[in-house]
């Protein structure tokens, strides 16, 4: 999983959907994905529901799954089919760290900014607004990150079923969500680069490489011995029972101790909300520089002293590999042992441990991009439930189009 800075967002950074330079822009984007992520083609199923849905006039928004990089270059072949860019929205860091072209691109392919740790209600009324108005449809990746896990999704955030229900609410056109499923496969064996890394991280551990081993078993125990390293550091000691139930005792640890420290109410949502919850909490206090994130009186707060200010940045960084931890299931490999899923556990520690920005192809691959049927939303006024109920189901859609693919 890439490091990122979570602060405060230095700007924020406004679609400016510019049609003729998206589609211009687009043989420069196949050309990226080819050569970067060595995805060579790409199969479109359901673009019928896609076509219908933009031939009706209805404000679209696309949720696929976000589990590899250049997934956003694939959707663009679907873009392309049915002349009809796609706004996409990205996390804020994204343009913090591109140049000055990338951002001028982006921007005018129709990405947009949001700083996904806040509430930010600027990307919040611009992604209502094209949604209410725009003839593009808007992609927004509900998982929020990249868990490189080809074959099943993790859990929605409600982000963008708020977004599309308050469209909907607002417009005086129909409103519909597409769920859609992005997939990769091999066609050449990527086997050779594979082992080759097991062995680099192997030896990332000072161990010798374990080449007489199936590749399955040698990525297990790579993984248990990272996470009694792990263990080790933060509570003392290495814990037993399997990788999953370990992951997860690990995790409630770090989670609850923040909680804790910090006088935050414990939460009962999924990991990636609770974390979102605690950066909040602390890129405020951070930003502000007050030792409470409540003033102690209205006139006067206590500023952050040097040490209240390190372990805020230590407790950041933990959140960081609390994200990393949960990102790997524990049984994806032992489950279904296939070369992509071996591949996505290995990209996953290529980033994780050796730091690498992006995963090295070792195979050339085909993409697959599978929509469902368009869900039409009722113009009511929706209820935290209703908001609840639509995040559900559109996960449950997608992960049943990752199923068929």
């Amino acid at each position: 999983m890439n490091r990122q800075p979570f602060a405060m967002p230095p700007q924020s950074w406004e679609p400016k959907m510019t049609p003729w330079f998206a589609r211009a822009w687009f043989p420069m984007v196949r050309r990226e994905m080819r050569n970067k992520a060595d995805i060579q083609n790409v199969d479109l199923h359901g673009l019928e529901h896609l076509q219908s849905a933009v031939a009706s006039g209805a404000g679209v928004l696309v949720t696929p799954n976000h589990s590899f990089h250049y997934d956003s270059y694939v959707l663009g072949h679907a873009a392309h089919e049915v002349a009809r860019p796609f706004h996409i929205m990205a996390a804020w860091q994204v343009f913090a760290a591109a140049t000055s072209f990338q951002r001028f691109v982006m921007q005018r392919s129709g990405i947009f900014s949001i700083d996904r740790e806040s509430a930010d209600l600027g990307a919040f009324k611009r992604a209502v607004e094209i949604l209410r108005s725009h003839h593009c449809p808007l992609v927004i990746f509900p998982e929020g990150d990249i868990y490189h896990t080809n074959d099943r999704v993790s859990p929605f955030r409600e982000g963008a079923a708020a977004i599309a229900l308050s469209a909907a609410k607002r417009s005086d056109r129909p409103t519909v969500i597409l769920p859609a499923a992005i997939k990769c496969r091999y066609v050449t064996d990527p086997t050779p680069g594979l082992l080759d890394l097991m062995s680099r991280l192997e030896q990332s551990l000072h161990w010798r490489p374990h080449t007489h081993l199936p590749l399955p078993e040698r990525i297990y125990r790579f993984a248990e011995g990272l996470l009694a390293l792990k263990e080790l550091e933060y509570l003392g000691r290495h814990q037993t029972g399997t990788v999953q139930s370990r992951t997860a005792a690990l995790i409630g640890h770090l989670l609850d101790d923040q909680e804790q420290r910090h006088n935050i109410e414990k939460r009962t949502g999924t990991v990636p909300e609770r974390v979102k919850e605690l950066r909040r909490h602390h890129i405020e206090r951070l930003a502000t520089g007050e030792a409470s994130a409540v003033p102690l009186t209205a006139a006067k707060s206590v500023s952050l002293s040097d040490d209240e200010r390190r372990q805020l940045e230590r407790d950041m960084e933990d959140l960081f590999f609390v994200i990393q931890l949960y990102s790997y299931p524990g049984d994806y490999v032992a489950e279904k042992p296939s070369i992509e899923r071996v591949a996505e556990t290995l990209d996953k520690f290529e980033e994780d441990v050796l730091r690498v920005r992006y995963p090295t192809p070792r195979g050339t691959r085909h993409a697959s991009v599978r929509f469902g049927e368009p869900i039409l939303l009722s113009n009511e006024k929706a209820s935290r439930e209703a908001t609840s109920a639509l995040t559900t189901q559109l996960e449950q859609h997608v992960q049943r189009l990752l199923d068929q693919a």
